[in-house]
């Protein structure tokens, strides 16, 4: 099903609107992209303007930063911890920005968006 992001053709009364146009291009949206643990996955995708966007699908990789040492590190994600978005997405592994993974660092809290930069980065949680 196509995502598209256009004011809905009924009013909260039930009516319906009449359109000033047909759909627009620009208009369309894409589903979300649910970057889930395992071997990495990634594709890229042109957007508007001829610029580009990096899904992925997937990944086992996370680049932790310490604000403590002062040193960023890629390390191997052990497992998710929780998702707070969503209980579907705890469930089922997803990754999504403000998701706390396991790492052999500590708990690691993602600042990234997976779905749209395609690399996982976080910062480091105090214990």
């Amino acid at each position: 099903m196509v995502k598209y992001q256009e004011r809905s053709r009924r009013l909260s009364t039930g009516a319906k609107v009449r359109s000033a146009h047909k759909k627009r291009k620009s208009r369309l949206g894409r589903t979300a992209i649910e970057t889930k643990i395992d071997d990495e996955r990634k594709k890229i995708i042109r957007t508007r303007g001829g610029n580009i966007k990096i899904k992925a699908y997937s990944s086992n990789m996370i680049n932790v930063s310490d604000s403590k040492k002062k040193k960023t590190t890629r390390v191997k994600i052990d497992g998710l911890e929780e998702n707070k978005a969503s209980v579907d997405y705890n469930r089922r592994n997803i990754l999504t920005k403000g998701a706390i993974v396991k790492t052999k660092l500590g708990s690691v809290r993602i600042t990234s968006r997976p779905g749209q930069t395609g690399q996982i980065s976080g910062k480091l949680l105090k214990k």
